[in-house]
């Protein structure tokens, strides 16, 4: 009886890790996600800023 009660306690410890580490993943991938947002929108304003200068000084120098 005591073994039957443990086996089914091992089997329910590996599903509860296996949903922890579902937790997890998703976590990560979310801060990914994030990260990778706030990169691109920060990229876009830097190259954009950037071009505007560019076009500035062009204009400023003349042809």
């Amino acid at each position: 009886m005591r073994q039957v009660k443990a086996s089914l306690f091992r089997k329910a410890q590996r599903g509860a890790t296996a949903i922890e580490y579902g937790l997890i993943a998703g976590l990560i991938a979310v801060a990914i996600v994030a990260g990778v947002t706030n990169l691109g929108q920060n990229l876009g304003t830097g190259f954009s800023n950037l071009a505007t200068k560019v076009t500035t000084w062009f204009a400023a120098v003349g042809p």
